[in-house]
């Protein structure tokens, strides 16, 4: 696997990887009308860019396919951390997690799935808040969570 920075003509593979991942891996955690309303397959592909150009965003690649991505904002917010669902558990997630969290100074904050929570936690982040969202007139549970630096990074599995 290797890890290298984001190109647009990469985000079609993601939003693809980003889709099929939320329909299978997060499928025990959420309803179907959940997973619909959370990706629809119809993302705008020119906002995804324009954020992934702005934000600091890592590729992971193996056998010439994308297998994971993540992006973290400057104050530290890591936005988006999928990994495709054939690559889970090889610690593809914990590699980019890793290398987005060394990128910054300040506490890291995401808003996890219930699925990733554990993944998260793992790694030394804490629960700020339960909170629902509202996406197309669906309510999804997550999590606010955050890890402040100097935190241990114990986890070494893939989310």
């Amino acid at each position: 696997m290797i890890l290298r920075g984001y190109t647009p003509a990469d985000c079609r593979e993601m939003a693809e990887l980003f889709y099929d991942t939320v329909h299978t891996v997060s499928a025990k955690d959420y309803t179907q009308e959940q997973l619909d309303a959370w990706a629809t397959g119809l993302v705008d592909l020119a906002e995804w860019n324009q954020s992934f150009l702005v934000h600091y965003t890592l590729v992971a690649e193996k056998d010439d396919r994308i297998v994971g991505f993540g992006d973290m904002d400057l104050s530290g917010y890591l936005d988006r951390l999928y990994v495709h669902k054939d690559y889970q558990g090889q610690g593809i997630a914990s590699a980019i997690c890793g290398e987005l969290e060394e990128a910054v100074h300040n506490p890291v904050t995401t808003h996890a799935s219930i699925t990733a929570r554990p993944f998260f936690e793992h790694r030394g982040y804490r629960v700020i808040r339960e909170q629902k969202v509202v996406r197309r007139g669906v309510s999804l549970t997550n999590c606010v969570m955050q890890k402040n630096r100097g935190a241990e990074n114990p986890g070494e599995e893939g989310a």
